[in-house]
């Protein structure tokens, strides 16, 4: 049985990945280095801090503990900044239709993101009121491909693990999925996310009762 879906926020639900970069980039400008958009996909599903220190390797800088906090909050201000003008417009295609069905056949819903402002985003694209349960960079210390998040996420749920369907589009949210025993289901390359169950392109193209159906 299928009994909840635990989806990641960026690049399934919405795409701020874009937001991320743009933030990222101009902190590693004004420390005197550049990151590329090949180097931000290694970013993904990641935390701000470790996100920050994978960053600050790249560039051959150490900072102390006060420092990488200061440009931490230095980023999340300028990514803010960006969050903050996000409409409903910006959810990605299908996937608020593909929320409601999910509802409809009894399948709970949940949100398992290392964003600390995963509950500001779905606020400002109006979909809060569909997720049972918000599991973000809030309420975990250990960022995927550990399981934590999504086990925390089950548990919220009143689900067990084995019962969850993950859908992500980073390799370590794949990982994360598996580690927590869970069936995971790809948004993107095949290339990339080859250790998922089943790849689609985003929510639109398969609903929830054709993906069951994959799956089992």
């Amino acid at each position: 049985m299928i009994k909840a879906f635990l989806f990641d926020l960026d690049g399934v639900i919405v795409d701020t990945a874009v937001f991320h970069y743009k933030a990222w980039k101009r902190l590693a400008n004004q420390l005197g280095f550049d990151i590329d958009e090949e180097f931000n996909e290694t970013l993904k599903g990641i935390s701000r801090m470790d996100s920050l220190d994978a960053i600050l390797k790249h560039g051959g800088i150490s900072l102390s503990q006060e420092s990488k906090d200061k440009y931490a909050k230095i980023k999340n201000d300028w990514y803010l900044e960006l969050v903050n003008k996000m409409t409903v417009n910006d959810i990605l295609p299908g996937v608020e239709i593909f929320l409601k069905e999910t509802s409809f056949l009894g399948i709970k819903i949940a949100l398992g993101s290392a964003s600390k402002n995963a509950s500001l985003i779905l606020e400002k694209t109006g979909i809060i009121d569909l997720f049972d349960a918000i599991i973000d960079g809030n309420h975990v210390s250990r960022s995927k491909p550990d399981p934590e998040v999504f086990l925390k996420g089950a548990e919220a749920l009143g689900v067990e693990k084995e019962a969850c369907v993950v859908f992500e589009d980073a390799f370590a949210g794949i990982q994360a999925a598996k580690a927590a025993k869970m069936r995971a289901v790809g948004i993107g390359s095949a290339e990339v996310l080859y250790n998922a169950d089943l790849i689609t392109k985003g929510l639109f193209e398969m609903s929830p009762s054709e993906i069951i159906t994959k799956l089992l």
